[in-house]
C-alpha cells in the first residue's frame, strides 16, 4: 500500500534539482532541460559516483534487513530508480514498512506510481525537507512504530546542507527520535579524497543554482556522533561490505556508513 496523499506542488522547471540531476547522472528520464545542462557541465566521475552511492545503499538496505530491520525512513528519497529501497528491503523482510521523504515535487508525482508495496508491507510518501526534521518525524509515526528498531536512510543527502544550516544538528535531532537498536546509514560527498574534482563538481552546481558543501572524513564521521559504526565503518562507498571483497574496490570520492543507536 502507498499513501501519497499530499497535492503536488508546481515543479519548477527554471531552476535546477538536486534530485533530478541526481537522475540525469543515473541515466533516468525524469528531469529537464537546466538539469541537463548541470549534468552534462560535470566530470565523468559524478556518473560513476552516482551509480558508487546507488550501489552502497543498496548494499546497507540489504545488509539491514538481513538483520531483522523491517522499518526505513529515507529522506532525500530522490526520483524512484529500480530497484528502489523498499524493493530492497522487502525482497527480504515482506512486511517491512518505509517512509519515504523528498522536497521536489516530481518524487510525490512518481511516488503513487513507483514506490508501491509488495501486499504484507507498507510505503508511504511525505513531501517535506529534512530541514524540517520535526514534520517528518511527526508524519513517519503515523505508519513507524518508534517502539522498535529504524533504519534512518540519509544517502548522499547532507552535501546539500551547509554548516550555516546546521546540518549535523538536523542528523543528531532525528537521530535522537530513534529508539535503541534502530541504525543511521549515511552517504556523503567528500571534499578531502580527490579535492580538485570536489571543487570542479562544487563549481558546476552553483552555476545551477545548487549550492553543495562536501565535507572531509572527520566532518562526515561527526555525523555519526556518539553511535556505533558496525564494520568496515566509516569508508569509501565502494570500500563499505557486510564481507571482505573478493577484490580491491575502485576508488570513489563518496563516504559511506552504517551506525546502531545504542
Amino acid at each position: 500500500m502507498t499513501t501519497a496523499s499530499q497535492s503536488p506542488l508546481p515543479i519548477d522547471t527554471s531552476r535546477a534539482h538536486p534530485a533530478r540531476v541526481y537522475d540525469w547522472l543515473l541515466g533516468g528520464k525524469d528531469n529537464y532541460p537546466v538539469d541537463e545542462a548541470v549534468g552534462e557541465q560535470l566530470p565523468p566521475e559524478a556518473k560513476q559516483a552516482a551509480h558508487q552511492n546507488r550501489q552502497f545503499m543498496h548494499r546497507a538496505a540489504a545488509w539491514l534487513a538481513q538483520q531483522g530491520i523491517d522499518q526505513f525512513l529515507d529522506v532525500g528519497t530522490g526520483i524512484p530508480t529500480e530497484p528502489n529501497l523498499h524493493q530492497i528491503v522487502q525482497g527480504i523482510l515482506p512486511t517491512a514498512k518505509i517512509v519515504y521523504a523528498d522536497n521536489d515535487p516530481i518524487v510525490l508525482r512518481h511516488a503513487e506510481a513507483l514506490l508501491v508495496s509488495v501486499p504484507e508491507g507498507v510505503t508511504d510518501y511525505i513531501q517535506a525537507d529534512v530541514r524540517q526534521p520535526d514534520a517528518i518525524v511527526r508524519h513517519a509515526r503515523e505508519v513507524l512504530d518508534f517502539t522498535r528498531p529504524i533504519a534512518l536512510s540519509l544517502i548522499a543527502l547532507m552535501h546539500f546542507i551547509a554548516d550555516e544550516q546546521d546540518a549535523h544538528g538536523i542528523v543528531r535531532d532525528l537521530v535522537a527520535t530513534l529508539p535503541p537498536g534502530s541504525y543511521l546509514v549515511l552517504s556523503h560527498a567528500a571534499s578531502d579524497l580527490y579535492p580538485e574534482l570536489a571543487a570542479q563538481v562544487t563549481a558546476e552546481y552553483a552555476k545551477g543554482g545548487i549550492q553543495l558543501g562536501f565535507r572531509t572524513r572527520s566532518e562526515v564521521a561527526r555525523f555519526f556522533g556518539g553511535l556505533d559504526l558496525v564494520p568496515p565503518g566509516l569508508v569509501t562507498a565502494t570500500e563499505w561490505v557486510a564481507s571482505s571483497p573478493a577484490a580491491a574496490p575502485e576508488g570513489s570520492g563518496i563516504y559511506a556508513g552504517v551506525a546502531r543507536v545504542p
